[in-house]
């Protein structure tokens, strides 16, 4: 019974904790290191199909907080995936290494002291840099983004961030009419990691 008491009054000193931690006046900025996955959708055009692969990445972020509703960020992204375009003569492939950079509004949601949800939307580009000796030239894609999140806070300048971005662009061709499925695909991009407030 009094073990029973013992965990009671602990998550009691941790939720009134978490409460105390949330109370703080939010820092004007913030940079976040989160570990991404970069799930891309098959896409069709020209009688051309285009595949990618599946891959982790990295997204490091800076933002800057104007007030309790409104923040202007930018987000830089880097994936190493493969492109494939099948057409009726057969299967070529790209090795790429992706650079992402993009800005976006974020708009705060209404939550608890704990959790702090957001929404966002901007845009940036994405650059497909072929690697391991490619014939392919490199070649940047304009994006549209748009997603949404939340933090947890774990101290005073220390959060948790999970988060979901979706990617709209033009399919990379590298300048060559076999590759030109001439069509938009999306790739999501789903993320988790911590945010340093300052």
């Amino acid at each position: 019974m009094k073990l029973n008491r013992f965990f009671a009054a602990l998550a009691v000193v941790l939720v009134l904790s978490l409460f105390g931690v949330a109370e703080d006046q939010e820092s004007k900025h913030q940079v976040s290191i989160q570990g991404s996955a970069f799930i891309g959708k098959d896409t069709t055009g020209n009688g051309i199909r285009n595949t990618m692969t599946n891959t982790g990445g990295l997204v490091v972020t800076y933002r800057y907080n104007l007030n309790h509703l409104f923040a202007f960020e930018g987000d830089f992204d880097y994936f190493r995936n493969s492109l494939k375009y099948s057409t009726t003569s057969g299967v070529s492939a790209v090795n790429n290494n992706v650079f992402g950079s993009t800005g976006a509004l974020v708009i705060k949601l209404p939550g608890s002291k704990i959790v702090k949800p957001y929404t966002l939307v901007g845009a940036g580009a994405l650059s497909f840099s072929p690697r391991d000796h490619s014939p392919y030239d490199n070649q940047t894609r304009a994006t549209f983004v748009y997603g949404g999140g939340m933090d947890v806070p774990l101290a005073k300048h220390v959060a948790f961030r999970t988060q979901y971005r979706g990617f709209v662009y033009k399919v990379p061709d590298y300048g060559h009419d076999s590759f030109k499925v001439n069509g938009f695909t999306h790739s999501a991009v789903p993320s988790v990691g911590f945010v340093y407030n300052f």
